[in-house]
């Protein structure tokens, strides 16, 4: 499968026309002052809301277990005769190339960085969300995922089958697929004042599986109960430029670059009556583009866990999280499918100083690999422990600072006997203030380095560091904080 990086341009295209009022915790409390000028927090308001489109509660009588393997069958099929006639040879598949793959062995493919770490996960969240949108329940729809992505790497293509493709398309493939699943019903919730004719529209662009489902009828893509999450959203479009660099084997520039960029916080902690039943009750997505390329896209969703909370104060969810990373900050490559244990939270410092957070640390299926390299390919895969902190302090309803950092620590990460090893941090720091209402300004410093001993010893660190100013919108008036 290949993979246009502009693709991720439209997609961030699709969720601000289809996310515009994706309401903080509570729409019905509103802020101190009408134009958000207060130094004391409130749970944000969220723009008006059109009347929702009937959704039922989740029911087993809406289950279809046959349609979506027809419908996956269906779309590989397809898939399979358009990259034969576009692709090449590696799509000429004939009963001879299958019998061989069922008997050759799984192995780790060639194809492109991009094709095997974005093209296969939304592949894969093609499968899921089939199954998905015919009413099955998370751990079903991946088990469609998973087999789906086993049919295609045995009777799609003609080269064998491949280890990594599996883990990204039906693992990666099932953790994307659900978020995308779920921002959809969001959109068709709370409408952002669209007609309903737009919101179908809407939902499709970002859950085809679901659009389709929802056209033909299908019981199981009208079946859903979000619960009412307290959600954050925000989007940013702004223009950066490299404050330091050592691009190592790379040979890849570019000095100053446009970006653009998603944030959805779904299902934060502290909501009264709010239940952490299913998985991804509690996810947070982001996705940046880059001069037209995907420079990030992480998603994280809690698997299994439960709320608690420690006083008044503070309310949280811990458990067990499923999380898939893509980071192409141009000079180095990396992608993730990853478990972790961890927790998300809130704490009321004070009525005028609140702090949002999430720790965790657990190990993932890793990709690595040099952008445009001076050196073979080097892409290596294999498993590595990771961790995650990422911290918000709100300042009343005037300002939030944002500190993010990732650490992954990648050992004998190749396919031969190499010891070689990889460390990647990846740091962001923004500062965001509201202008008015909605609209805000920020400024925000990313961090991207990679030690690696595969370059020999001695070998200098990639980095790049870059600092840019960005428009952002806020479609609630606060900042994520939610009331209780």
């Amino acid at each position: 499968m290949r993979w246009n990086g502009g693709k991720s341009a439209v997609l961030i295209l699709a969720l601000a026309l289809a996310l515009p009022c994706s309401a903080s915790a509570d729409p019905a409390r509103e802020l101190d002052s009408t134009e958000g000028a207060t130094s004391r927090i409130t749970p944000g308001r969220a723009a008006d809301m059109a009347q929702p489109i009937d959704l039922s509660i989740d029911s087993a009588q809406s289950r279809n277990y046959l349609l979506p393997a027809l419908q996956i069958g269906a779309f590989q099929f397809l898939l399979n005769r358009f990259d034969n006639l576009f692709l090449g040879d590696d799509f000429a598949v004939s009963l001879r190339s299958i019998r061989r793959n069922l008997h050759s062995g799984w192995t780790t493919d060639n194809d492109s960085f991009v094709v095997n770490q974005i093209g296969h996960p939304y592949q894969g969240s093609i499968y899921y969300g089939l199954a998905r949108s015919n009413g099955l329940p998370f751990w079903q729809s991946f088990g469609y995922a998973f087999a789906g992505s086993a049919v295609w790497e045995i009777a799609g293509e003609t080269t064998r089958p491949s280890k990594n493709d599996q883990i990204t398309t039906s693992i990666g493939g099932s953790f994307l697929g659900e978020s995308l699943f779920r921002m959809s019903h969001l959109l068709l919730e709370r409408g952002g004042g669209l007609a309903p004719a737009w919101r179908e529209l809407g939902a499709a662009a970002i859950s085809p599986p679901l659009g389709l489902n929802r056209y033909l009828g299908v019981a199981g893509a009208k079946a859903f109960e979000s619960g009412q999450p307290a959600t954050f959203v925000r989007y940013q479009a702004g223009a950066s430029t490299t404050l330091n660099s050592n691009l190592g084997p790379s040979l890849e520039r570019g000095d100053n670059e446009a970006a653009l960029e998603f944030n959805l916080d779904y299902g934060l902690p502290g909501k009264n009556g709010y239940q952490y039943r299913r998985p991804f009750d509690y996810f947070s997505f982001q996705v940046r583009t880059a001069n037209r390329s995907v420079e990030s896209l992480t998603n994280r969703g809690l698997l299994v866990g439960s709320a608690y909370s420690a006083g008044e104060r503070y309310r949280g969810i811990w458990g067990i999280y499923g999380s898939f990373d893509y980071l192409a900050p141009q000079v180095f490559r990396l992608s993730s499918t990853a478990l972790s244990l961890g927790s998300t939270g809130q704490w009321r410092i004070s009525p005028s100083l609140a702090m949002q957070g999430h720790a965790s640390a657990g190990i993932g299926y890793t990709a690595m690999g040099t952008v445009r390299s001076s050196v073979p390919r080097d892409d290596r895969y294999g498993l590595a422990p990771q961790m995650l902190l990422a911290l918000r302090m709100v300042l009343g309803n005037d300002a939030s600072l944002d500190l993010v950092a990732r650490k992954y620590l990648a050992g004998n990460l190749i396919r031969s006997s190499s010891d070689a090893t990889d460390r990647v941090f990846r740091g962001e720091a923004s500062i965001t203030m509201r202008v008015k209402r909605n609209h805000l300004v920020s400024l925000k410093y990313i961090t991207s380095r990679r030690d690696s001993t595969l370059f020999g010893p001695g070998a200098p660190t990639q980095r790049r560091d870059t600092i840019g100013v960005y428009y952002t919108y806020q479609p609630s008036d606060g900042f994520g904080i939610v009331g209780w």
